[in-house]
């Protein structure tokens, strides 16, 4: 019997979109709930901010995922490359932390097994969840769903309270541990034509 087809994750790589990413920790463990492993995905956000050109809107490092709206600045530009580069580097930071400091029982439980070769896992598989957004609505409705997972989840009162995230710059305080950028270019709202294969925007 044929092995099943995994499905392919697809993006869409257009200009003038914005993209609301989440990734997410394996198995939902809560591996960023300290400060050390959220400077490790600040790092890794500005490093890739840098690289590949994009600006950041908006975002929020929870317990166990991140949250980010970005939008690149270049025509051409690959949402799965900017995808590795936002997580890969988190990931060897906290496998050389581990190692350095004799966690054997977390190398174990991030470790996966593929046959014969071993993985080590600090993100879920797949590398995470895109959405195209391409008009300014949804945008703003976005932002507010990102800042609000802190006070859904019963971690702070108000947005404002969860220091890891864009919510204080956003209501017009000091930016938080990442600086984002203002949304002056706006999104391409024209490009009608190929809205029909994007998949829907996020259920708020």
């Amino acid at each position: 019997m044929a092995a099943p087809h995994r499905k392919r994750k697809v993006a869409y790589n257009i200009p003038g979109h914005a993209h609301f990413v989440t990734y997410s920790c394996y198995p939902c463990y809560p591996l960023l709930c300290r400060d050390r492993s959220r400077a490790w995905v600040v790092d890794a956000i500005q490093k890739a901010r840098e690289q590949f050109d994009f600006a950041v809107w908006a975002y929020v490092i929870m317990p166990e995922q991140v949250h980010l709206l970005i939008h690149p600045r270049q025509a051409c530009y690959s949402i799965e490359h900017i995808l590795a580069a936002l997580r890969r580097p988190v990931s060897g930071r906290a496998k050389a932390f581990l190692l350095a400091g004799g966690n054997t029982r977390w190398i174990e439980r991030l470790t996966v097994h593929k046959g014969r070769e071993t993985v080590f896992r600090f993100w879920q598989a797949g590398g995470g969840h895109d959405h195209n957004l391409w008009n300014d609505r949804p945008v703003l409705e976005v932002i507010e769903y990102i800042h609000a997972n802190p006070v859904r989840r019963g971690l702070v009162a108000q947005p404002t309270d969860w220091v890891w995230s864009s919510a204080g710059q956003w209501a017009g305080g000091p930016p938080g541990p990442l600086t984002t950028d203002p949304i002056v270019d706006g999104l391409n709202t024209a490009d009608t034509a190929v809205a029909h294969l994007l998949p829907p925007s996020t259920t708020l």
